[in-house]
């Protein structure tokens, strides 16, 4: 039964991140995250432009600007600069981290992630798995 109202709010809070994502002034993919602790929202992200940038994510060749923040980046960003921690927390975001990123939901001590969509590397998912973070692919919502 624990397995099953687990994974409603799995996909509650996917779809949250979706909708989350779509905040995103990026054009290419729009990425949202979610961070859950203790099942209460601590943090959310999307990917975009620092603090102070126009919001315009990619350059004219249609190429990401290098400086754009991920989704969980802009998250765990969020939670560093408050009360909160995300030692133990549930990361849910629409795309599978990148290896940069994924360091970082390492270091912040999340221990799970659920995410939606593969990124074209999975370096990232393979050092989580490696650095003992729970991982789960839900990869069709709408068929929940």
């Amino acid at each position: 039964m624990k397995d099953s109202k687990q994974r409603k709010y799995d996909i509650a809070y996917l779809r949250m991140a979706r909708e989350w994502g779509k905040l995103s002034y990026c054009n290419r993919r729009q990425v949202g995250a979610i961070i859950v602790k203790d099942k209460m929202i601590i943090s959310d992200g999307y990917n975009g432009t620092p603090t102070g940038f126009e919001n315009k994510c990619e350059d004219e060749a249609g190429s990401t600007k290098w400086y754009v923040l991920h989704a969980e980046a802009n998250a765990i960003l969020k939670v560093a600069s408050s009360t909160q921690t995300c030692e133990g927390a549930t990361l849910y975001i629409t795309m599978s981290p990148c290896k940069e990123c994924s360091k970082l939901v390492h270091q912040a001590g999340i221990k799970r992630i659920v995410y939606l969509k593969e990124y074209k590397d999975n370096a990232g998912i393979a050092f989580l798995d490696k650095a003992g973070v729970s991982i789960e692919h839900i990869s069709d919502l709408d068929s929940e």
